[in-house]
C-alpha cells in the first residue's frame, strides 16, 4: 500500500481492500482532502537573522 500525497492531490496504490481500510482510517481524521493535504505537508521553517 503506498499513499502520494501532492498538493493538489492525493493518490493511492494498493489493493482494492487496502484503499477502502486506508480510506475509512484517514475519514476519521480528516473532514476534508484538503485537511488531510495541509496536516501532510511540513511547516515551513521561519528564516533566522542575524543580531549585531
Amino acid at each position: 500500500m503506498k499513499v502520494y500525497i501532492q498538493p493538489k492531490g492525493i493518490t493511492l496504490v494498493g489493493k482494492s481492500w487496502q484503499i477502502k481500510h486506508m480510506l475509512k482510517q484517514y475519514a476519521s481524521r480528516y473532514h476534508t482532502v484538503e485537511e488531510w493535504i495541509s496536516s501532510s505537508q511540513p511547516k515551513s521553517k521561519p528564516s533566522l537573522k542575524v543580531l549585531p
